[in-house]
């Protein structure tokens, strides 16, 4: 049995939840346990459990993470990752994605160990579709 991923997310018109589930696959392809789990269910109670994670969220507004129930979560879990191998995803439909530069650059002041990042604008097409596979077998293997 492989490394044990938990794969955090929230969506709002279902392309961030595509991506996770690619990413869910591409766990099981390298060979780790993936758990795919809204963030609605998840608390960083729960961090402790897992090898590796992912956390899923799409930009919203003004180039934001989603604030009502992802970024509480993610403002938590953040805090007790540890070293724990950690990828960041999300879709976007306007401006440049910068919400994922930003998103990045608050993990790491919080000495978040991110592998990988990956957006896609809007669906997530062929090519987004490989890169999560490619984060997901990264996270894996770290």
């Amino acid at each position: 049995m492989g490394k044990s991923v938990a794969i955090v997310y929230w969506t709002g018109t279902g392309n961030t939840e595509e991506m996770a589930q690619a990413f869910e696959a591409g766990v099981t392809e390298a060979g780790g346990t993936p758990k795919l789990v809204g963030v609605a269910d998840f608390s960083a109670g729960e961090v402790s459990s897992y090898d590796a994670l992912a956390f899923g969220c799409p930009a919203m507004g003004d180039e934001e993470l989603e604030s009502e129930e992802f970024e509480p979560v993610w403002d938590a879990c953040k805090e007790v990752l540890g070293g724990r191998p950690v990828v960041l995803f999300g879709s976007y439909a306007w401006a440049d994605g910068d919400w994922m530069v930003n998103w990045k650059e608050n993990a790491d002041a919080a000495s978040v160990n991110v592998v990988a990042t990956v957006t896609a604008f809007e669906a997530p097409d062929d090519d987004a579709q490989a890169a999560l596979k490619a984060a997901a077998k990264t996270l894996v293997e770290a």
